[in-house]
């Protein structure tokens, strides 16, 4: 295992292919050796090979891909966890894809619980901050699409009436702003959730608190805002996720 290892790593190197002989040298193996790896790699497709030079192959690239998606989700929950400590609220994350809500990731604490999903928070977008501040982000048509799919539905007495409402609420969304939703989606609970663009895709991270700490709300959303600003380039934040 160790020295297909090897060879794969070798192989990795060359972005243009490499023969044999000089995979054999670079990976310290003799050539007969090699030539059997090679070709068992190869046959399993994680490589393959044109006129003679190796490349990798579908296997070892779904391997990479898995392997860099796993980092981004260590990455994002990593730093999710740190803004968790340092604001002393749960903190979520969140993405629109394929034209559904996705919450990603979640971090809190005992001390301070995540709101429960009671309802499918798929469903219920028009409801909370998450799914407020992801739909602010669409076009008119992939928010009319979505709520034709979703329709608004009472929640709790404070949930927004009617799609009408909803939507002229969305519009009015200051494009940076944190949205803010006080007990839309869960008695007693407030949240507030900040956008994150990039590309063509949607996504957001939000903070709730219970509503006896509704004034902790506001400013530690800013605070969770400037510690995106300083952040988002180094962490890469996925929204490829």
């Amino acid at each position: 295992m160790q020295r297909a290892m090897r060879l794969l790593e070798c192989v990795a190197h060359h972005e243009h292919g490499a023969p044999a002989k000089q995979l054999a040298r670079e990976a310290g193996l003799a050539l007969p050796t090699a030539y059997h790896l090679l070709r068992t790699l190869a046959h399993e497709g994680y490589l393959r090979r044109e006129k003679g030079l190796f490349f990798l192959g579908e296997a070892a690239e779904l391997l990479s891909s898995s392997g860099a998606q796993q980092k981004r989700r260590s990455t994002v929950s990593e730093a999710l966890a740190q803004w968790r400590d340092s604001i002393g609220v749960p903190v979520y994350y969140a993405v629109y894809r394929a034209g559904e809500i996705e919450l990603q990731c979640v971090a809190d604490t005992p001390g301070n619980p995540a709101v429960e999903e009671w309802a499918d928070f798929r469903e219920t977008g028009h409801a909370h901050a998450i799914g407020q501040c992801l739909l602010s982000q669409l076009d008119e048509e992939d928010r009319r699409d979505h709520l034709d799919r979703h329709p608004v539905q009472s929640i709790t007495p404070y949930t927004v009436r009617d799609g009408h409402a909803l939507l002229q609420r969305l519009q009015s969304t200051g494009r940076m702003q944190p949205v803010i939703e006080r007990q839309e989606y869960a008695l007693g609970t407030v949240c507030a959730a900040i956008p994150i663009t990039a590309g063509t895709t949607a996504a957001t991270m939000a903070i709730s608190l219970p509503l006896r700490q509704a004034d902790r709300l506001l400013p530690a959303a800013r605070r969770l805002q400037s510690e995106i600003g300083r952040l988002l380039g180094t962490l890469a934040i996925s929204i490829t996720i």
